[in-house]
């Protein structure tokens, strides 16, 4: 601290207490070994080699860096969970908190290294003084040995990085925005960056036998979250913020199974339903309307599930619920009759668009013809659909968001592509062009489904879509 007086009264940022020497000289002694419980290599490093295999033979002769990412501040010194960039994630099965993967090029392909912090020591006292990085404060850290064995990466420690790439000049390609520090050591190449971070991206549309496990497992975790939540639903309605225990009921599903949720759990009751991405979940669910909700269980490898159901508050649809329902349903039905291999990925919007616009022409909403409905230069019928229908899924919700256009979503599709289809209809509560009865209702269906040979697998299938069979469920669940 600034030894000018005038500055004492200004705090320093910390509300603990001086260390003494005393109390340095006693925490370094009499500490016994505390080995890692699992030191044996991560399940995924059986297949991040060749991930980073072929990054390195995109790439020759180029050195390529792909940082973890920082923590998040939300608010002072307090942040959000940490969560690494999903791409350093995918190349090394590492969670390590602010780790840096570089690929140094060595004539005949790349040498990986993985710069990590080292394990927090308790002979200098960083154990305990560090609160950012010390393990007393956030717990136990790998060593850079442990590292190696864990993620099979030769590991070195973070504080050489500068070192590392401020020496010979190398053409380098940068994962940018995720870590500020690694940033700023090396200059821009923009458009090298962009393209580095396109393959990154594109390099997970194709998800190999243990993603699949992974989202699998993801999707499973996923559908006991709802069964949780369909069993306090007669409890929670007409309570005031009942979205809130809808919201709180699945989300602890998600810390139980896995990491966390994989995007904010969206839970809308009645008009809420209409806004598509509805996080605030603070609304009373009135017995007789419908509730929204979708939701996505993160595991612990990252990979997340995403799924919507809408569920009759009441365990019952109306007439009228049932029947706009069924239209959403027939759409979501038509939309996954179209997955197969070299199929256009936005062929399954269309389809169940057009399901929707005829749906909609037959209510009396849409005055045009079904062609007129349909033509891109006109639209109309996106006033009660206004959003796509799928996307693809993985490590992020969005999954591969940052692909070339060609590769994703005017692309083709392939064996083991994972995606979501969710068609919806948003009837919104202050929308004159309809009648009364129809404002305020909103219905999506989303599953997840995996490309494959002969098809289309629906991996959430143990959730039923049928109103007869949401109803039997919901029930069931209750009982």
């Amino acid at each position: 601290m600034s030894s000018d007086p005038n500055l004492s009264k200004f705090a320093t940022g910390s509300h603990d207490l001086p260390v003494t020497d005393a109390l340095a000289a006693f925490m370094a002694t009499q500490w016994a070994p505390s080995p890692l419980p699992d030191p044996g290599p991560v399940p995924a490093s059986r297949w991040t080699g060749r991930r980073r295999e072929a990054v390195s033979a995109r790439f020759p002769g180029e050195r390529l860096i792909v940082p973890a990412g920082v923590e998040k501040l939300r608010s002072n010194d307090t942040y959000w969970h940490y969560r690494p960039h999903s791409a350093f994630a995918h190349l090394t099965g590492s969670q390590l908190l602010e780790a840096v993967l570089v690929f140094e090029p060595n004539g005949s392909g790349h040498d990986a290294i993985l710069f990590a912090h080292d394990r927090s020591s308790r002979d200098n006292g960083e154990a305990f003084r560090d609160r950012r990085l010390g393990e007393m404060w956030e717990g136990r850290r790998p060593s850079l040995s442990e590292s190696s064995e864990l993620y099979g990466i030769t590991t070195e420690n973070l504080n050489r990085l500068s070192d590392k790439l401020s020496g010979a000049a190398i053409p380098t390609r940068v994962l940018r925005g995720s870590d500020p520090r690694v940033d700023a050591l090396v200059t821009a190449r923009p458009e090298a960056d962009a393209e580095f971070t396109a393959h990154l991206s594109e390099l997970r549309l194709v998800k190999d036998a243990w993603e699949l496990e992974q989202l699998q497992a993801a999707v499973d975790a996923t559908t006991l979250g709802f069964q949780d939540v369909a069993r306090i639903l007669p409890t929670v309605a007409g309570r005031p913020r009942g979205e809130r225990w809808v919201e709180g009921t699945f989300n602890t599903r998600a810390r139980i199974e896995g990491n966390d949720v994989g995007y904010n759990t969206i839970v809308g009751g009645g008009a809420h339903a209409c806004v598509l991405h509805w996080t605030a979940n603070n609304g009373t669910l009135h017995p007789g309307d419908l509730l929204l909700l979708d939701a996505g269980v993160e595991v612990d490898t990252l990979y997340t599930a995403d799924i919507t159901r809408t569920l009759p508050i009441s365990g019952t649809f109306t007439p009228l619920q049932r029947d706009l329902y069924n239209l959403v349903l027939q759409a979501q039905n038509a939309g996954i009759a179209t997955l197969r291999p070299g199929a256009r990925f936005r062929d399954f919007h269309w389809a169940a668009m057009r399901t929707i616009a005829t749906g909609l022409i037959d209510m009396g909403l849409l005055k045009v013809s079904l062609e007129e409905a349909m033509d891109p230069t006109i639209g109309i019928y996106r006033r009660y659909t206004l959003c796509g229908s799928g996307h693809m899924l993985g490590l992020d919700v969005h999954d591969c968001a940052k692909a070339r256009a060609d590769e994703y979503v005017e692309g083709t599709l392939t064996t083991g592509n994972v995606l979501t289809v969710e068609p919806g209809l948003y009837l919104q509560p202050d929308d004159l062009t309809l009648p009364p009865e129809l404002r305020g209702i909103g219905i999506r269906i989303e599953d997840d489904l995996v490309i494959t040979e002969q098809g289309a697998l629906l991996m959430s299938a143990a959730l039923p879509r049928e109103p007869d069979e949401v109803e039997s469920w919901m029930a069931a669940q209750a009982r």
